[in-house]
């Protein structure tokens, strides 16, 4: 008994110390940490050589803002997510930094959204058309995405073994009916709108004609849109591009790509270095853009608040918008009596019904308090995403934004064929009134209330119509013709008056501020602020290594696992575009 008394003791004894001891070590490197941050102020300051060339990897993940805040952002080079805002930023600033003679994009494989291509590959030809030069390098491969950023460049090289990979733009949909069939989930599906086919992979194994007519559309429209500036760019006709598209380019060589005027020089790496010192200096230097310092371009005290929303609507704390936050940071906003205009950022594919609603009413009361509200939309602004901008004063979008979707669905799923006939579990009912079962995973809906939940969906429909045309200043039925749940491309979005401008935040920021202070001179301020990540470290890391071996056990079932996961922990009613990958 001692004994065991003891060893108990001992065991709190060293645990108690242990946890001391950590404590302190995240102290002493949250005091150095926050040191830093005060010493250089939001972003790192590190001294910029001369001759050094801005580089810029694309071996990254972008979003619309880094989820890493500053703390030890002095002690990382190896970044592999990045915030576009935040990146452009650093582009800008690069190139009015005399010490930086130019860039080269090294072409590494960028993830990200067709509409943030477009922001960055204009960011990059603005750097260029200040007189520095910008090269671009593929050592491996460059694909689409890469080359679609490297067309800007006054060269583009390759190594001899490289790949250029163009071949236009396809959409890749995972139907998962005859899964769910096979294990025994029943999705009962209610939705409003022909295109609304969020509820498609659940429903049929093929897209429906609706929603291939839709994608053809505005993947033409993005395609058309991309695939002409490259062309220009290269000074290739648009017909003859098109043909190296389909001519299956990535199987083909070096000197092929050089012929057809792709690329301008065939180089080893070596030799690429060997080309940067003869055009700067033998002692250049490269400069990464997360180590250079952002000039602050605010000017006057005309404050106008940018609030991002980014990602699914109530989807996900730590990577979605969570409507409760979004509408406290505005609400907060109307009652500060500096900040009298407004940008929401929009990056979303919708999401809860609800959530949409109460960040709808937000804007709504912020603009009763005579402030402006414009919009600036980035890859997607579709379904709840477009359903918290369609108030605003005035929308932006960029040509290759995704958003409409105005539509409505609600999924509830049925796992009673998976008890019964799978797992051999029965299920018996005692209840005192004739719908207190419902909402349970083992028993279907009864006709009634199949009727009763479609009519309440139906409702769901009418209010997001009624939010669109009120916020349009057009009629509701004029919405209809366009809504039905369709997915539109920003130029079409123009065209059909869901947007009213083409461009960018900068724009957006400039139309608030012009719209309510009648001058675009403006001071910025950016909500939510981005959280500190380093109390969670050890816990993310625990959950990162787990979800990575079961990605490994699972192999290709992994994406079934996670849409299982999805279908059966989600919200019921929801405004959301379908999840298409476009490459």
């Amino acid at each position: 008994m001692m004994k065991r008394f003891f060893t108990t003791m001992l065991g709190s004894f060293v645990g108690t110390w242990l946890a001391l001891i950590i404590s302190s070590i995240l102290s002493v490197l949250f005091s150095f940490a926050m040191l830093g941050a005060m010493a250089s102020g939001s972003t790192t300051t590190s001294k910029i050589s001369d001759n050094s060339v801005l580089l810029l990897d694309l071996g990254v993940s972008v979003s619309d803002r880094s989820n890493q805040d500053d703390m030890f952002g002095f002690m990382n080079d190896d970044v592999k997510s990045v915030g576009l805002i935040e990146l452009m930023k650093q582009i800008e600033s690069a190139s009015e930094q005399k010490e930086i003679k130019g860039m080269l994009i090294s072409c590494n494989g960028i993830s990200a959204g067709t509409a943030s291509l477009y922001e960055l590959r204009r960011s990059i030809q603005k750097f260029k058309e200040t007189g520095k030069f910008v090269y671009a390098y593929g050592y491996q491969s460059i694909s689409q995405s890469d080359y679609y950023l490297a067309s800007v460049a006054d060269s583009i090289f390759i190594n001899p073994e490289a790949m250029v990979d163009i071949h236009g733009l396809a959409s890749h949909n995972m139907m998962f009916k005859r899964l769910l069939d096979k294990v025994g989930i029943e999705m009962q599906v209610l939705r409003v709108g022909t295109f609304k086919s969020a509820v498609e992979p659940y429903m049929l194994d093929e897209i429906s004609e609706a929603n291939r007519l839709q994608q053809e559309h505005y993947m033409g429209s993005i395609w058309a849109t991309i695939s002409e500036e490259m062309a220009s760019s290269r000074n290739i006709s648009k017909e003859r591009f098109n043909e190296l598209a389909d001519s299956f380019l990535v199987t083909k060589g070096a000197q092929y790509l050089l012929k057809e005027h792709l690329i301008d020089g065939i180089c080893y790496r070596h030799d690429m270095e060997n080309k940067l010192k003869q055009l700067v200096d033998e002692d250049y230097a490269f400069v990464k853009p997360n180590k250079i310092t952002v000039n602050d371009k605010s000017k006057g005290s005309n404050v106008v608040a940018v609030v991002y929303c980014e990602g699914e609507i109530d989807g996900s704390k730590d990577s979605g918008i969570i409507s409760d936050e979004i509408t406290e940071i505005i609400y907060d906003l109307a009652d500060d009596d500096d900040v009298c205009a407004m940008v929401l950022r929009v990056n979303s594919p919708g999401g809860s019904a609800f959530g949409s609603e109460q960040i709808w009413k937000a804007v709504s009361d912020f603009e009763a308090k005579e402030k402006t509200v414009v919009v600036s939309m980035g890859d997607l602004a579709a379904s709840g995403g477009y359903y918290i901008s369609c108030g605003a004063d005035y929308i932006f979008a960029e040509p290759t934004t995704l958003t409409g979707s105005i539509g409505i669905f609600g999924v509830i799923p049925c796992a009673k064929q998976l008890a019964e006939e799978t797992l051999g579990v029965s299920t018996s009912v005692v209840k005192t009134n004739a719908n207190g079962e419902f909402g349970s995973l083992l028993i279907p809906m009864t006709p009634y209330q199949r009727e009763s939940m479609q009519a309440y969906v139906n409702r769901g429909y009418d209010l997001f119509t009624r939010r669109c045309a009120q916020g349009r200043g057009v009629s509701q039925d004029s919405i209809k013709t366009i809504a039905e749940g369709r997915v539109w491309d920003g130029r079409s979005a123009l065209e059909i008056g869901l947007v009213d401008k083409l461009g960018s935040l900068d724009d957006a920021i400039a139309k608030a501020a012009e719209l309510q202070y009648g001058t675009s001179a403006c001071c910025v301020e950016e909500y939510p602020e981005v959280k500190n990540r380093w109390q969670r470290m050890f816990e993310r890391y625990s959950e990162d290594v787990a979800e990575s071996k079961l990605r490994e056990q699972l192999g290709v079932l992994y994406d079934y696992q996670q849409v299982l996961k999805q279908v059966l922990g989600r919200q019921q009613v929801l405004c959301l575009m379908e999840p298409i990958e476009i490459k």
